[in-house]
């Protein structure tokens, strides 16, 4: 689950990331729509669904596109379906883990229900990344956790998440250079432990060094002063992406190791989850070019005008598959099968988790 979008921590000076995440989950857990007065933050809600019906209406065509390829299913055997769907509960297994660790809770109980039933409400409501968030942190105080604790947990863990998905298509350089990805389940195994690997040892690199995360925010720093020589020139980003991640090991302490390990292996199983699909409908693409349109993807599932980024998710990520060498048609459909298991399918779970969070409580 994620509440805000990540680009945004290097255009809005002079507040960092964490504390508008912190200020989100404070501020938006009163307007969640449990115990609340009908009409509350009308004007609100009207100009939420007034943007979210424009954006649908034009990316409406892609959505039909995507979702009308569900008669080709047949595509896939059951055993690659089955496949697809452990590689999200696993990518679901470690987002769990990476919660309860920086929550610092023995249950799994209440961190699987408050996050099955956030992400849920993040993927339906209007802007809801917020509200998805603002929803976990009520449940999970209604568990008895502490309040104050709680938000530096889930803050923590939004900065830990954004900050390895930001980092990824830097993994798909290497990746490149390798060829295509034949049907062979060895291959794709071994292409998700090089990038769990890569990918924990560049995490565990910046969390540990101050010099590395300070020279990729010089680096950004003087790229987007470059392209926006009109715009008020971008200061202190280095120091705050030091902050951050200051942050991030204050709340998990020496946990953060496990804590990076669980990230990684969030985003490797939900990219293995994308890679499969290609594969079992014949594609033969190259896991890096994969691995790029997979992360513009989770950069377009953060546009908050569609609820997940419904719609932009499924345009982009189609376009950019052509791109790296897949057929339209196996575009549309490995992006349908994706879609089915990471954004629909957890949407019933979500309100089965609400309800029994309910019972419980």
């Amino acid at each position: 689950m994620t509440c805000v979008h990540p680009i945004c921590v290097i255009t809005l000076p002079p507040e960092t990331l964490g504390d508008r995440l912190e200020h989100a989950i404070e501020h938006h857990a009163e307007d969640i729509p449990v115990d609340a007065e009908p009409g509350r933050k009308l004007g609100r809600t009207i100009f939420w669904l007034a943007i979210t019906g424009v954006s649908l209406y034009l990316v409406f065509p892609s959505i039909v596109e995507v979702l009308g390829s569900w008669r080709s299913i047949t595509r896939f055997s059951i055993g690659a379906l089955l496949g697809m769907a452990a590689l999200q509960a696993a990518a679901l297994g470690c987002l769990w883990a990476l919660q309860r660790l920086a929550l610092r809770t023995k249950p799994w109980k209440p961190v699987i229900t408050s996050q099955l039933a956030g992400n849920a409400l993040a993927k339906v409501a209007p802007g809801g990344g917020a509200l998805g968030a603002a929803l976990q942190y009520r449940m999970l105080v209604q568990s008895g956790l502490p309040p104050a604790a709680t938000v530096s947990a889930l803050t923590a863990v939004n900065l830990l998440v954004f900050a390895v998905v930001l980092a990824l298509p830097v993994l798909a350089i290497p990746a490149l250079l390798h060829g295509s990805v034949d049907r062979d389940l060895l291959e794709i195994s071994a292409v998700g432990l090089a990038v769990f690997l890569v990918g924990s040892g560049v995490g565990a690199l910046l969390l540990a060094k101050d010099r590395p995360l300070a020279a990729i925010g010089r680096l950004v720093q003087r790229v987007r002063n470059r392209l926006r020589r009109s715009a008020e020139p971008l200061q202190h980003l280095p120091q705050r992406l030091l902050r951050e991640r200051n942050r991030i090991l204050q709340t998990l302490g020496p946990r953060w190791k496990r804590a990076l390990a669980a990230t990684v292996g969030r985003w490797t199983f939900d990219y293995l989850t994308l890679l499969a699909a290609l594969v079992a409908i014949g594609a033969n693409p190259r896991a890096g070019l994969v691995l790029l349109a997979f992360c513009g993807a989770q950069v377009l599932a953060q546009i908050p005008v569609t609820p997940g980024g419904l719609g932009f998710v499924e345009a982009g990520l189609t376009a950019m598959l052509a791109l790296a060498g897949v057929s339209p048609g196996d575009a549309v459909l490995a992006t349908f099968a994706y879609r089915l298991f990471s954004y629909w399918l957890p949407l019933p779970l979500g309100l089965a988790a609400y309800g029994l969070h309910g019972r419980a409580a």
